[in-house]
């Protein structure tokens, strides 16, 4: 049993005082920065990258998780272990050689995390789950902030959560689109570690998760 984990997202921030919402992070019940790079190819927009990170690492000790919403994310990982990510997330979709970037993202000291698109079944995890420290449930179509959860997302996560206990492995499960004050009971008690929340945290609506209890 352990306590469900909130990652607050500084994709939903002003990004003209990233400072004070590190601030409101901490003092408001978070426990991960989750960092949403953005390279508009993979997906729509651009966000930040590598100075920024590296400007707000100085802020906090709170661990990065650093989520490479890019193309060709083994050509950037270097960079961005360098900038201070504690860990490296990276798209399923957006690269071949899986196997080889997980183990060096390893290699360079930092936990790996894996993150699957709506479309993507977890099933194509399968051959790496053995490998990682974290599986990321993108529970909208990435590239947007403020979008509503999708339902079937919560499937996923009970099947990551089986999987999990059948092969004795120990990655944690994260969610992330559409986390808000209504749902995020619901997706804990799915089977979800680590709840990503931007726009409903920044606005007021969520806040600390310990009122949820544990979780298995």
């Amino acid at each position: 049993m352990e306590k469900t984990l909130l990652a607050p997202s500084l994709l939903s921030a002003d990004f003209s005082d990233l400072a004070s919402a590190i601030k409101k992070i901490e003092t408001e019940g978070g426990s991960i920065v989750h960092i949403d790079v953005m390279d508009g190819a993979f997906v729509p927009q651009i966000s930040y990258g590598q100075p920024i990170i590296k400007s707000l690492r100085k802020l906090t000790a709170l661990p990065f998780d650093v989520h490479l919403m890019v193309e060709k994310p083994e050509l950037m990982v270097d960079s961005f272990a360098e900038s201070g990510a504690d860990w490296i997330t990276f798209h399923y979709e957006a690269t071949t050689h899986i196997d080889r970037l997980i183990h060096h993202i390893h290699d360079l000291g930092k936990k790996c995390g894996i993150s699957i698109v709506p479309s993507t079944p977890v099933s194509f995890l399968n051959e790496v789950l053995h490998l990682v420290d974290l599986v990321l449930v993108m529970s909208v179509n990435p590239g947007y902030g403020g979008q509503s959860f999708i339902p079937y997302s919560l499937a996923k996560i009970t099947e990551l959560k089986k999987i999990r206990q059948e092969r004795g492995l120990s990655f944690k499960i994260s969610v992330d689109g559409g986390v808000n004050e209504k749902n995020f009971s619901e997706i804990a008690q799915a089977g979800a570690d680590i709840l990503v929340s931007g726009s409903s945290f920044f606005n007021g609506k969520l806040k600390n998760l310990s009122h949820i209890g544990e979780v298995c």
